[in-house]
């Protein structure tokens, strides 16, 4: 499929704000959506029958209920329900969309952290994953990219910067840099080091960005280099910003399939609707 929007469909109310986010994207490039619930298995639960058929029909029903908003709103909607585990289900449906934009989920005990759905579905997917927080974030403006150098972090801001012009907004382009450790008897590290390491980084991050002005030369890039850990950085910084833009994983990544670990931290405290991009 070409031009489409993958959205996974629940009660939940960050759900339902995923809903909203891609009925609003798809409208704006005249995409079609295609909502998805997941309905599971309860083995060795009795009358599993007639559980998975009520889970069925309540899915069937949400599901018509965000197909008819998505019409309201002009958008060509298709529904589907998967049966199994739905991060599996999620995953497969990934490598055939463009895009998949889910809710995101608390962790068991109810902690500051996510859970752990939206990082196994964003670690596996074919496309790029768009995570939505409960939280409400249409009143803030602008869209952050971490940025490292990697061929994702590439990917990460072309995907950012187009947001960024489509919607009008400006674009901040985050880098970071590790001192080197120390001797515990050094109790601070020479200025001259933290200048050169500070002008190397933001030296890196121009090449990174160059070519942005021809591409879009009404978008306006601000730049923020700084030493500290990057999931910490991007995370602060994307708080009051309205999308966060991330590469799926940095130079240290060993294989494809592993999502990196400054994704994985900023999807655990999930400042704002988060794009990860392959």
């Amino acid at each position: 499929m070409n031009g489409t929007i993958a959205v996974g469909v629940t009660d939940a109310s960050a759900a339902q704000n995923a809903l909203q986010w891609a009925i609003e994207r798809a409208v704006a490039r005249r995409e079609r959506l295609l909502l998805v619930s997941v309905v599971g298995t309860a083995w060795g639960i009795g009358a599993e029958d007639t559980l998975i058929a009520h889970a069925a029909h309540r899915a069937k029903q949400i599901l018509e209920y965000a197909a008819e908003k998505a019409r309201a709103a002009g958008v060509d909607a298709e529904t589907v329900i998967e049966r199994g585990d739905p991060v599996a289900r999620l995953v497969d449906v990934s490598q055939r969309v463009d895009l998949l934009v889910i809710g995101s989920d608390f962790a068991k005990d109810r902690s500051a952290l996510r859970g752990v759905r939206g990082v196994r579905i964003t670690a596996a997917a074919g496309c790029p994953v768009v995570v939505v927080p409960e939280i409400v974030t249409r009143e803030r403006a602008g869209v952050v990219v971490g940025v490292d150098g990697s061929e994702a972090s590439e990917r990460a801001i072309a995907f950012a910067a187009a947001e960024a012009d489509r919607t009008g907004e400006g674009l901040t382009a985050v880098m970071t840099w590790s001192p080197v450790p120390v001797p515990f008897e050094l109790d601070e590290y020479p200025q001259d080091y933290i200048d050169r390491m500070q002008d190397i980084t933001t030296e890196d991050l121009a090449i990174s960005l160059a070519g942005l002005r021809q591409d879009y030369p009404d978008l306006a890039v601000t730049t923020l280099v700084e030493s500290g850990y990057p999931a910490q950085v991007l995370t602060r910084t994307a708080h009051s910003a309205r999308l966060l833009v991330v590469g799926s994983h940095g130079r240290g990544a060993v294989a494809r399939f592993l999502l990196g670990s400054t994704s994985h931290a900023v999807l655990s405290h999930l400042p704002t609707v988060t794009v990860v991009v392959r």
